[in-house]
């Protein structure tokens, strides 16, 4: 429908119709690094977004998310690297020849402009003749929906219709590249959830290539073909969503991206001795090691399983006994958090003192055990099984687990 649309209503540009199958890359950018000052934002930086692909720049506040959109968009100046959208370099061109559509977080719609007005905006500053402009103004607006909200102002409409006449704006003049600078971040929860399933649904329908900036979680799970986590200037990981989850690089991916669990151990006789009396079997994920070489084992908490304390679980990672300290509740599921226990040289069980320590894990005087604290998730029909309170001791095991250098 977008590339009838922008084909037959608006000749002047046959962007969307060129598009070969093998073109794949729409856009480019290969070790961007900026400075502001002494401070090193962006360190040399690299990923591609493919043709109808959405690409998710995830990362806390201060990782170089914003900086490398505005790298992109020609807000801001490379000291090094380049950025090619459609197969050409655009590092030294101006914003406005770069052809890209930005979408900020406050929509920055112009509010003496109607909705029709804003759509067609891109259009009128190009020059675009007001005849061939209307045809284009309605098809964008049928196609987000707000066809009876043309004659309306921004302020007269609500937020969610504002983020859709941002893009229809964007779209109007048939960008290479969609970028979403948190845009969704201004909105109530009850209206940004469904709005991102809607506007991934449009962008999946006009194989529009797009990339969103967000700090949130859920946001780029939801709405990234790939995501990329960037942390402190530098790119960690770029994967599809189920790879940054399930399989992180670094401890850094795992933490940020979900919860999970990170004990300390090291490696020595084809094992992982965690710093207590336990040990865990190999998994085939685990990077060569020497005996003695410090490792940190990192798992979700829905990779938890949990038995009653005199039974056996069906988990080929054991943890051995542990004691709920804490059990919440919230409908669909249950968090646990549960201390696992050690044994002395007696046989008999020793419960470390509360001494919290980094990812929850201390070292204690005396020789005395470290304490592991992990969090488990379950089902609440796996609650329902096997119901827990604080005080109780279980036998714990592991689904999986993510073994990385120390």
């Amino acid at each position: 429908m977008a590339r009838e649309v922008m084909v037959t209503l608006f000749p002047e540009t046959q962007a969307f119709a060129e598009r070969r199958p093998e073109a794949r890359a729409a856009l480019s950018v290969s070790h961007l690094t900026k400075r502001f000052g002494d401070e090193l934002v962006l360190d040399d930086v690299s990923f591609s977004v493919d043709e109808g692909e959405s690409l998710v720049l995830l990362g806390p506040s201060g990782s170089g998310k914003s900086t490398t959109l505005r790298l992109i968009a020609g807000l801001e100046s490379p000291d090094s690297g380049q950025v090619v959208i459609g197969g050409k370099r655009v590092d030294e061109v101006s914003a406005r020849a770069r052809n890209v559509g930005v979408i900020f977080q406050h929509y920055a719609l112009f509010p003496g402009m109607t909705v029709a007005e804003n759509i067609g905006f891109g259009l009128k500053i190009r020059r675009v003749k007001a005849k061939q402009r209307q045809p284009v103004i309605d098809r964008l607006l049928d196609l987000i929906g707000l066809a009876d909200q043309r004659e309306k102002y921004p302020w007269q409409i609500s937020g969610g219709q504002a983020q859709r006449v941002a893009i229809a704006r964007a779209l109007a003049y048939e960008p290479e590249v969609l970028l979403f600078d948190e845009s969704f971040s201004a909105l109530d929860p009850q209206t940004r959830v469904p709005l991102r399933r809607e506007i991934r649904a449009l962008l999946r329908k006009l194989r529009v290539p797009a990339l969103f900036i967000t700090h949130d979680q859920e946001e780029a799970m939801e709405l990234g073909d790939h995501v990329a986590i960037l942390n402190r200037g530098r790119l960690e990981q770029i994967g599809s969503p189920s790879e940054i989850y399930n399989d992180p690089q670094t401890e850094f991916v795992a933490t940020f991206l979900g919860a999970a669990n990170v004990l300390e151990g090291k490696w020595q006789d084809g094992l992982i001795h965690l710093d207590s009396d336990r040990y865990l079997a190999p998994v085939s994920s685990v990077p060569p090691l020497t005996d003695g070489e410090r490792v940190k084992v990192i798992f979700r908490p829905e990779d938890v399983s949990l038995g009653s304390a005199t039974g056996l679980i069906e988990t080929p990672y054991h943890l051995g006994r542990g004691e709920i300290t804490d059990v919440g509740f919230t409908g669909a599921s249950e968090t646990l958090t549960v201390r696992l226990l050690t044994y002395g040289q007696s046989g008999n069980l020793l419960v470390p003192r509360a001494e919290t320590g980094r990812n929850g894990l201390s070292s204690l005087n005396n020789n005395a055990p470290a304490e592991f604290v992990i969090k488990a998730l379950r089902t609440k029909w796996e609650a329902r099984k096997l119901r827990l309170r604080v005080g109780d001791r279980v036998t714990v095991g592991l689904k999986a687990y993510k073994a990385l250098r120390a």
